[in-house]
């Protein structure tokens, strides 16, 4: 493990709960607030478990046999890019970003002393832009690719995502222009994979296709992969906790419901939370309304002010929560994450 002391400490400290209701804990890790914190929700704790995002990243490199290269665009899907950085810098190859302002904000690759790939276009073609903060910027085209071959960039081929990146047909001279030694596309499924390894045959090169969809596909790992989502499988906790209990009496809230007993919550669609299932005391549930900053859950007999009213984790997987909220898994992670106040445990 990286050298992340470990002692209690957080920016809000959440209501005591009964021993009864408590759950096993783990040493928490220390809290580094951002400017930006201040425009998190206090009632909306969000729990990283730096233990189980180690495993999920050492079970992807046994499973794969080739480097991971993490990605951690949009601050770690809102988790946080330098406290999820720290935890898995020993395991990873590099980092993945989305745009090089990421890994600078983050002093990424100074800070892990491990190299970082920006995914996205490049946003300057001044090669000394990447070379002084240790990034690989990915290009598009030949122009690009000649304009910053100093940088030693990697190129990102169109293999049917049909976005900032490489046409087929000018792939061969783009290599060339950029004296590339990397290559990856966007693979969303199998046939692209197939379509990148024709494409690239023949150049002696780092090559990646595999995020997380694709990591149990042999074909797809080639060289690296470059897991997001599947790193934070069974590591993620989103909880609130219930500040009013109600027995319902006729129709209420904003869109009138009906129910025996309601809970409430206070966070709503304002902090990325949508109607959907939920967790309390173990038990499914239901987010019978979402308000902007308050929501209704469906309570029953045992049920008390102060219990927690789980929203992600514990078995409520993003994959499920996508169904519900017509959208995909990256999203609910994001939308629930970016609001949140974090605690990270080790």
């Amino acid at each position: 493990m990286t050298d992340l002391a470990c002692a209690c400490r957080t920016d809000h400290e959440a209501p005591p709960i009964s021993e009864s209701r408590a759950r096993p804990t783990r040493q928490e890790a220390p809290f580094r607030p951002r400017q930006n914190d201040r425009a998190r929700n206090p009632h909306l704790d969000l729990e990283v478990d730096l233990i189980v995002l180690r495993h999920n990243v050492e079970g992807i490199a046994i499973a794969t046999g080739v480097e991971v290269m993490p990605v951690v665009k949009a601050d770690a899907y809102g988790l946080g890019a330098d406290v999820i950085s720290d935890a898995i810098a020993d395991l990873a190859s590099g980092f993945c970003v989305f745009q090089a302002r990421e890994a600078i904000a983050a002093d990424l690759a100074h800070r892990t002393g491990k190299r970082v790939l920006a995914l996205g276009p490049p946003e300057s073609l001044d090669p000394s832009d990447y070379i002084a903060n240790g990034i690989t910027p990915a290009v598009c085209n030949a122009a690009q690719a000649r304009e910053l071959r100093k940088a030693r960039p990697a190129l990102c081929v169109d293999t049917g995502m049909q976005r900032f990146a490489c046409r087929p047909e000018e792939c061969r001279e783009a290599l060339v222009a950029g004296d590339c030694q990397e290559a990856f596309t966007h693979a969303t499924q199998r046939s692209h994979v197939e379509k990148f390894r024709d494409l690239t045959s023949g150049h002696d090169l780092i090559r990646h296709a595999a995020a997380s969809s694709l990591l149990h596909d042999e074909l797809a790992v080639l060289d690296a992969v470059r897991p997001g989502l599947a790193m934070y499988r069974n590591a993620i906790r989103v909880s609130s906790r219930i500040v009013e209990l109600h027995s319902t009496k006729g129709s209420a809230g904003y869109s009138g419901f009906t129910t025996a007993r309601h809970g409430i919550i206070l966070a709503g669609y304002a902090h990325g939370l949508r109607k959907g299932p939920c967790l309390i005391n173990g038990r499914r549930s239901r987010l019978l309304e979402v308000g902007m900053q308050t929501s209704f859950v469906e309570a029953d007999a045992d049920d008390r002010v102060g219990d927690s009213v789980v929203l992600l984790g514990e078995n409520l997987t993003e994959h499920e929560l996508s169904q519900h909220w017509s959208c995909g898994p990256h999203e609910v992670l994001t939308s629930l994450s970016f609001a949140s106040t974090r605690r990270y445990f080790c």
